[in-house]
């Protein structure tokens, strides 16, 4: 990462802002359970193919769920994307910003690879890039502090198995979908 994080302070807040956190009850085989959930909003993810580089444009950024239950494992390799919480834009519009916002590329066309039942629903795209396509220096917005990395597709299956890089399945599905469908 460019800089080192430091100074973590853990709260528990007691009555949360940003999620609504719900008990659910319900019936099933003759048995009541009751579960408690977070409601989450539906997200978009894209798998970034540099031509010029036959690399893949991952970001690398610390994620603070993550730090809460694997501290070691919190700065973390991921698909470029984000919340679909932009009203009005389609999740291929909100793709398109996110790639923007956290890669500085300005991608035209995304090919939908397909969307995944997470908590909400994770859509998965792809673009391939050029240089051509940068338009500013990518990083995400004030509060991300995103490092991209540039893995080589030749390296790509061995880091999937790599256990010290913290990687979300999405991201290894997308690879996996890329191996499958474009390199023949």
């Amino acid at each position: 990462m460019k800089d080192k994080i430091t100074d973590i302070v853990v709260t528990k807040v007691e009555e949360p802002r940003s999620y609504e956190i719900y008990e659910v009850s319900y019936t099933q085989s003759g048995n009541r359970y009751t579960k408690e959930v977070k409601k989450s909003l539906d997200v978009v993810k894209v798998l970034l193919y540099h031509t010029q580089k036959d690399a893949f444009v991952l970001v690398k950024q610390f994620r603070a769920l993550t730090y809460i239950n694997h501290p070691e494992l919190a700065i973390r390799y991921e698909l470029c994307g984000g919340r679909e919480d932009k009203e009005g834009l389609s999740s291929e519009e909100i793709a398109k910003e996110e790639v923007l916002e956290e890669c500085g590329y300005k991608v035209d066309k995304l090919e939908k690879i397909t969307t995944l039942t997470t908590g909400g629903k994770m859509t998965l795209f792809y673009a391939e890039v050029d240089d051509s396509m940068i338009v500013n220096s990518g990083g995400g917005l004030e509060d991300e502090n995103i490092e991209l990395v540039y893995l080589p597709v030749s390296k790509a299956k061995e880091f999937m198995f790599d256990e010290s890089k913290p990687k979300r399945p999405a991201l290894m599905f997308s690879f996996c979908w890329f191996f499958s469908n474009r390199c023949k």
